[in-house]
């Protein structure tokens, strides 16, 4: 059962999104594992259908999965070093002091904070690890790159929901009271196609809010942009920059 009073944008296509969504470069899981205190539990705030939660399992004896929705997490990818469970991320079901690393992929933006850093000050071990990633607004090689960010920036403009201007600036707007870690500068880079790209786009709560107000037309009319300049089955690279937030709690 999906937690009361979470902000659900996803769990209606959460199998579209476990199909569509990048996942995260093996750099990043190498990153968080080697500022961690420990590889024996990791915790995965908000993980969505495990994208993060498998990259973590490479690195850390187990891996602890939580998400408020719970059709994401049945869409989960199984793995035998991760447990998946229904739980917001205010409250993770977790001993006290058991964690080396907390973590929150493209989802803190929708926490209630100060809840969530008292439930990771609360499970973290000495020295324990917190990061908040996000990756931003993507870039396409070539031509395609205008009307993606015309499609993005003004066409879907009124439908995004105000927390999406946080993973726009890379998390430096929300408060994050410990000391930092640089990030490594890291980016999710792909070679698509236009059928897999529009797959992505499909994903977006924007686009679905706007079906809401005014239809397919804009959808539509990207898909038909891009048809006219990006041949079938050709693949161009994608790439979305990655932010980190890395800190030491304790």
């Amino acid at each position: 059962m999906t937690e009361p009073g979470f902000k659900d944008h996803f769990s209606a296509r959460s199998a579209d999104y476990a199909a569509n969504r990048p996942d995260y470069p093996p750099e990043l899981g190498a990153f968080l594992a080697g500022h961690a205190p420990g590889r024996s539990l990791a915790l995965d705030c908000g993980c969505g259908n495990g994208q993060l939660s498998v990259l973590l399992a490479d690195h850390f004896d187990r891996v602890a999965a939580t998400d408020a929705s719970a059709q994401q997490i049945a869409a989960a990818a199984p793995h035998p070093r991760i447990a998946y469970r229904v739980a917001p991320a205010e409250a993770s079901g977790l001993a006290p002091g058991s964690a080396d690393l907390i973590v929150a992929a493209q989802a803190a933006h929708w926490f209630d904070l100060d809840a969530f850093y008292a439930e990771a000050r609360r499970v973290a071990r000495p020295g324990a690890l917190l990061a908040l990633v996000s990756y931003g607004v993507l870039h396409v090689e070539g031509d395609a790159e205008p009307p993606m960010q015309a499609f993005y920036w003004r066409t879907l403009a009124p439908y995004w929901p105000p927390e999406r201007r946080h993973v726009e600036d890379g998390y430096r707007s929300l408060p994050f009271p410990f000391a930092e870690i640089a990030q490594p500068g890291l980016a999710i880079e792909r070679a698509w196609t236009r059928a897999q790209l529009m797959g992505y786009v499909e994903t977006w709560s924007a686009v679905r809010e706007a079906e809401k107000a005014v239809g397919r037309g804009p959808v539509d009319a990207l898909a038909a942009a891009l048809a006219s300049i990006w041949p079938d089955g050709e693949r161009r690279r994608v790439r979305w920059p990655l932010a980190v937030r890395a800190g030491r709690i304790g």
